[in-house]
């Protein structure tokens, strides 16, 4: 009995707790599943989740039933409905949720009657990143093309480095004014989509003459969806300087293929108030949630990866696991593998210079 329980334990996965009837098959497991350190995990079990959505089913949020009702009522007891990270007393609890919820940001009563540009260039703003959000009014016959007529930039104590309202290169067909609270008034003489788009390049080029600078100085930029966002404005920006809440795996929906969750839903889920809610929806407010939402991951608590450096996590799951050390893989304990495992996204913990 001990033999055999011993053997079921060496072949079961460290992160998902998956088991394999031979360890050969627990190998190509690791390989394929991208498991790491830097997963989501139950406060109660330890088990890895994919996202946050998935520890919210595996921990009874949303579902009928949770896949774990042992950790359903432990977390029920002491754990933050935001962060899902579990307190030893309820004490613990209550003085860390006081922080963690966080409020609406006021939005300045220079932006809300704002008709020109608001602008603090040459203010080099805090901290490494920067979020970037615009409002969209409607071009085309049918008013449905998303046209960028408001750009707001922030950084990260959520200070305006650039606000403006921003002349559409087409016709505006479709104002949208009852979310986004735009008038045609508010676009004459505005900046044109090129000239706002040279603005936030200086923000995020932070004095550089290129992204790809030797110094590394340019921004981080922060936003969700920032694709739709840079290509309304004519922009491209490097891959390893976007930081999108639309596409970070820790926060996209829990599906058989990853999903993007709205803002304003992960504004609600993980940071505790309501945005977009009616009325006039202000970039700022999109601005300011998808920083707090980077800030909030950039700080999460590895553990395990105390004493690692932002190098070691480099190197793809598939170098870690080459063919040619099979036979020194399968002998090897799940620990061990999970350990050597590296996740197929760039864990924004990783921002953290106090972690390298």
């Amino acid at each position: 009995m001990d033999n055999s329980s011993d053997a079921h334990s060496r072949h079961r996965c460290a992160a998902c707790y998956r088991q394999f009837n031979r360890m050969e098959h627990l190998v190509e497991h690791m390989r394929s599943s991208h498991h790491s350190y830097h997963e989501p995990r139950c406060g109660v079990c330890g088990k890895h989740r994919r996202s946050l959505d998935a520890l919210r089913d595996h921990l009874g949020f949303g579902a009928s039933l949770p896949s774990k009702p042992a950790c359903a009522a432990a977390f029920q007891a002491h754990g933050c409905p935001l962060c899902l990270v579990v307190f030893p007393t309820a004490s613990a609890l209550r003085a860390h949720c006081a922080a963690c919820k966080l409020s609406r940001a006021s939005i300045p009563s220079s932006m809300q009657s704002l008709t020109t540009t608001m602008s603090r260039m040459g203010v080099r703003g805090g901290g490494r990143a920067v979020a970037l959000g615009c409002k969209m009014v409607g071009g085309g016959s049918d008013g449905t093309l998303d046209v960028c007529a408001r750009v707001c930039v922030v950084d990260e104590h959520e200070a305006i480095l650039y606000e403006s309202f921003v002349k559409p290169i087409i016709p505006v067909t479709h104002y949208r004014y009852e979310t986004t609270g735009i008038r045609p008034e508010h676009l004459r003489g505005a900046p044109t989509v090129k000239q706002a788009m040279r603005r936030v390049q200086d923000i995020l080029l932070n004095g550089e003459q290129s992204y790809y600078s030797s110094r590394g100085a340019a921004r981080l930029l922060v936003g969700h969806g920032l694709e739709h966002d840079l290509d309304a404005l004519g922009m491209d920006y490097p891959a390893h300087l976007k930081r999108d809440t639309a596409t970070y795996p820790p926060l996209m929906k829990t599906s058989a293929r990853l999903m993007s969750n709205s803002l304003r839903y992960l504004t609600r889920s993980c940071l505790g108030y309501d945005i977009q809610t009616g009325g006039h929806h202000h970039p700022y407010d999109d601005c300011v949630a998808a920083m707090r939402l980077y800030k909030r991951m950039r700080a999460m608590s590895h553990l395990h990866l105390n004493g690692r450096r932002k190098d070691d996590d480099d190197e793809s799951t598939a170098k870690a696991f080459p063919a040619w050390r099979q036979r020194e893989l399968e002998r090897m304990s799940p620990e061990e593998l999970l350990a050597m495992s590296k996740p197929d996204y760039q864990c924004w913990c990783l921002d953290d210079d106090r972690r390298c």
